[in-house]
């Protein structure tokens, strides 16, 4: 039985040691060179006496980043990733959470590196491989290792601002890979584009089974999500078959006519997550590419990256959410009203090996959401309640309503913005569109793309909505802003319309 998730490159590295696993436009690295290179950093790291422990790694986007967390994960110990695109506040506080020992860098980091409040080592990636590696010391590693030892902590801030670090183990990411790579039909011969940065665990659907097929994975420069062209010429010039993106990366492709000039010529695998997919952007692609698999994936991180799964297959209504389906195996979802009392509509809790370890050094937080399971008094169980609101549809099939946060109440009347959205996205000029509710003066605010006006827009969905709903600003954006993980940034959008206050210039 595996309890490491280096047992799947310790088997792939005998069958394919000279085919490139991990690469970006420039440069690739093979899985001889992975096992190599990552078993190197993991004996330096036992030698300076680095055990069970979090090492922070702070490099660019790159495969030498992922090795790097291979790499700790040999000494035993687990990585803490994080960007030079982080506000330095965000890595203050990791860093204070953390209070790790060592930071690995790389050449464009170390001065970086160096300023931050930080009393450990700074080490090298380039001058750390030349270790040579001590296979027995990393042999006794890895025979004292268990499955609920950590493997990361990955820094997720939600809605609350605040990063808190959620702490994975080997158990859970493995189970995670076994099952997601059974529902996406993973084998050798895929090739992942990367769209997520390494510091999200969005990456795990990429990284961890292009060890245990051998697969390949290239890591798309980020500027290409700036030119929608561009982006498909790289899918096709490095042949990739399979991508698992956020949904906002995917309508930009669609939302303005990519398609029209090139089409992704290889793609088997679309699996998308992390927002709802606005039908007519998905009727695009599944018309563009028919003969495509569709895989809507639904988890957060505290459930180790995705937790449920619906193959898109039947025809879909033009004011129907794509659903989340079902659970993958070894995976229970429960639905729990305000009672604690089972639910036909209520807070989506996951109850599994899914569920992480909890909040890193935050007791507090992690006791507010990692509970024990309300319909067990037996014996201990925790379950993660995760905050979303979901229901089951008449097929049977689970159903994302909203965030309880993202459920308003208004001119007394309850609300899910993601309702507003979806009525929004039908209308045939609108490209993208976000509501955001501003607390203080009780105001709904609808920003959108698009080429149609903002009383236009107002006169249409008065024809969809009933008039609690309708938004009271409108306010048209040439683009939408986006969180480094590719999500739409409603925190920024709240703070514009607090900035700008009477910026919207249509109020119903």
């Amino acid at each position: 039985m595996e309890n490491n998730v280096l047992s799947y490159l310790d088997a792939i590295v005998k069958k394919v040691p000279n085919k490139t696993a991990y690469a970006n436009e420039k440069e690739g690295y093979t899985f001889l060179q992975v096992y190599e290179q990552s078993r190197s950093i993991g004996t330096l790291i036992h030698k300076k006496k680095i055990y069970k422990k979090p090492v922070v790694v702070f490099m660019e986007k790159h495969p030498k980043t992922i090795i790097a967390f291979l790499g700790v994960i040999a000494a035993g110990c687990f990585y803490v990733p994080i960007d030079d695109e982080m506000p330095k506040s965000r890595i203050d506080r990791i860093l204070n959470n953390c209070k790790p020992d060592l930071i690995i860098c790389d050449e464009s980091t170390k001065e970086k590196a160096k300023k931050l409040p930080f009393q450990g080592e700074i080490c090298l990636y380039d001058e750390m491989i030349k270790t040579k590696e001590d296979a027995d010391v990393l042999r006794w590693i890895r025979q004292k290792a268990l499955d609920t030892d950590p493997i990361y902590i990955v820094f997720t801030s939600g809605s609350t601002g605040v990063p808190k670090g959620v702490a994975a183990c080997h158990r859970s990411v493995i189970d995670y890979i076994e099952q997601l790579s059974e529902v996406l039909q993973f084998q050798e011969d895929t090739v992942f584009a990367n769209q997520t940065p390494l510091y999200f665990d969005a990456c795990l659907k990429e990284i961890y089974p292009v060890l245990k097929f051998g697969a390949a994975m290239y890591l798309v420069p980020k500027n290409l999500f700036l030119f929608p062209v561009k982006l498909v010429e790289f899918l096709n010039e490095y042949k990739i078959n399979t991508i698992c993106w956020v949904v906002s990366a995917l309508t930009m492709l669609s939302a303005f006519g990519t398609f029209q000039i090139v089409k992704p010529k290889y793609l088997r695998t679309v699996a998308f997550g992390s927002e709802v997919f606005p039908i007519k952007q998905f009727r695009i692609w599944r018309e563009t590419l028919p003969e495509v698999s569709f895989t809507n994936l639904y988890g957060p991180t505290e459930g180790t990256g995705m937790c449920c799964y619906y193959h898109v297959e039947r025809p879909l209504e033009e004011n129907e959410a794509i659903p989340i389906g079902r659970p993958f195996q070894n995976t229970e979802i429960l639905l729990l009203d305000r009672e604690n009392k089972p639910s036909e509509e209520g807070e989506i809790c996951i109850r599994g090996t899914s569920v992480t370890l909890g909040y890193y050094n935050d007791p507090e937080k992690t006791a507010e959401v990692f509970v024990q399971n309300p319909l067990n008094t037996a014996y201990p169980e925790i379950i993660y309640r995760t905050g979303d609101i979901g229901r089951y549809n008449d097929y049977g099939e689970l159903v994302f309503v909203s965030r309880k946060d993202n459920q308003i109440k208004h001119m007394g009347h309850r609300i899910e913005l993601g309702e507003i959205e979806a009525n929004v996205s039908q209308i045939a000029e609108i490209k993208l569109c976000a509501c955001i509710y501003e607390e203080e003066k009780g105001k709904i605010v609808l920003y959108y793309v698009g080429e149609i006006a903002e009383k236009d827009v107002i006169l249409q969905l008065k024809y969809k909505l009933p008039r609690y709903m309708m938004p009271n600003h409108v306010m048209q954006l040439e683009e939408m802003p986006f969180t480094a993980n590719g999500k739409m940034d409603r925190v920024l959008l709240k703070n514009k319309y607090k900035g700008e206050k009477k910026y919207g210039r249509s109020e119903t």
